[in-house]
């Protein structure tokens, strides 16, 4: 029996499955079991920032498995300490303690509960189109019914608002609100960039009214927008920033760094078996010391702009818009994006959708310029 009906026998029915079997990765690029080559511009939803099998993580973790892989927090460990101080250097000032996790909807979690435990109070404020992770506080948090309806009811105390508008933040933040959570750019609701003047003014208004304001950095992080963090193109520090995806080169893991306004923490208020466990913290130490050595928040930048215009120079009457920061881009189209992901599969192009009509792209950091080229050529082939 074949890898793709084995596990068509066995999945959980969740996924909606392309008919590609992936089998090999190497920086930007990954492998089909027929020995089919793509250019991967999904990049595990964000995760492979410094690309796929990169060869320092890879080293990290050999070298880690032959000596520990687990140690709880029960305990000091050297690895996770280096990777702690390590986030907290890249971090905006003023964050400077990490809780670590396994994922980004657990990052969320974890903010969501310092939030009310610090502040005393049970209101949550997030956006419209916002999207923060699938287990209970984060869904409460995150915005579109496609996602949210099958398991209400979800937790109390969360409302939406539009995001971009800072009237209706305004209306919504008041004595009972524990925190505002929100993406600096909106990455399943469409890759939308928040501006500097209302990202500025959420900040001011959470200092005013006594809430936290928790940043969601689990797509945007790690050098994704052109900065190791996206919050930094603005200088704004969150007094919560939850992150995950590129942290640790593919590993699972996540971790939520804190600012001083973060009050009431004590033994046993949170904590997890797996976070923080040695063999995700040596991926990480190296992973993070590469995107550092390579200046990948710079090449992100510079590769970004350069996708940006050429993607702009596209004459098409699908396209409505085009959008992003660093390499993180959408375009969104006057029609759903699904024939023209399956169009650019076909050329060996892997794409994201994000919602309905936006073309996603999220490719690993290292990208060369010349298969940028390419992905921008077969888009403009495929969007006629």
């Amino acid at each position: 029996m074949d890898s793709r009906t084995l596990e068509q026998q066995h999945t959980s029915g969740f996924y909606a499955k392309r008919d590609l079997t992936l089998v090999r990765g190497l920086g930007a690029h990954v492998w089909d079991d027929q020995g089919n080559e793509y250019i991967d511009c999904v990049g595990g939803y964000g995760v492979a920032n410094v690309g796929h099998c990169n060869a320092a993580v890879i080293a990290a973790i050999r070298e880690q498995s032959e000596r520990l892989i687990t140690c709880p927090e029960l305990f000091y460990n050297d690895v996770r300490a280096q990777a702690m101080d390590r986030l907290v250097r890249l971090a905006p000032a003023g964050l400077e303690r990490v809780v670590l996790t396994n994922s980004g909807t657990e990052s969320v979690e974890a903010a969501l509960k310092l939030a009310r435990l610090s502040t005393g109070r049970p209101g949550i404020v997030a956006t419209m189109r916002g999207f923060h992770g699938r287990t209970m506080g984060a869904l409460s948090a995150t915005w579109d019914v496609h996602y949210r309806d099958a398991f209400l009811p979800l937790v109390p105390g969360f409302s939406h608002v539009p995001y971009g508008n800072i009237e209706a933040m305004r209306g919504a933040v008041d004595d009972n609100t524990a925190a505002v959570i929100l993406e600096v750019v909106q990455g399943e609701g469409g890759v939308n960039p928040g501006s500097p003047e209302y990202l500025q003014a959420v900040r001011e208004l959470c200092d005013e009214r006594g809430a936290l304001l928790i940043i969601d950095e689990v797509q945007t992080g790690f050098g994704r927008t052109g900065r190791m963090f996206a919050c930094q193109h603005y200088d704004i520090c969150p007094d919560l920033m939850a992150v995950a995806k590129g942290i640790a080169g593919g590993v699972p893991m996540g971790a939520v760094l804190m600012g001083g306004r973060v009050q009431n923490i004590r033994e046993g208020i949170h904590g997890t078996t797996f976070g923080g466990n040695p063999l995700a913290c040596a991926a990480a130490v190296a992973a993070l010391d590469y995107m550092v050595e390579h200046d990948l928040p710079g090449q992100a930048a510079s590769k970004g702009e350069w996708v940006l215009r050429r993607l702009r120079q596209i004459e098409s009457p699908l396209i409505r818009d085009v959008r992003g920061l660093g390499l993180m881009i959408g375009i969104e189209l006057r029609q759903r994006t699904t024939p023209y992901v399956r169009a650019l599969m076909e050329r060996g192009i892997l794409a994201l959708i994000a919602g309905r009509t936006v073309l996603r792209l999220l490719p690993p950091l290292v990208i060369s310029d010349q298969d940028l080229a390419t992905v921008c050529d077969a888009i403009e082939e495929v969007l006629p």
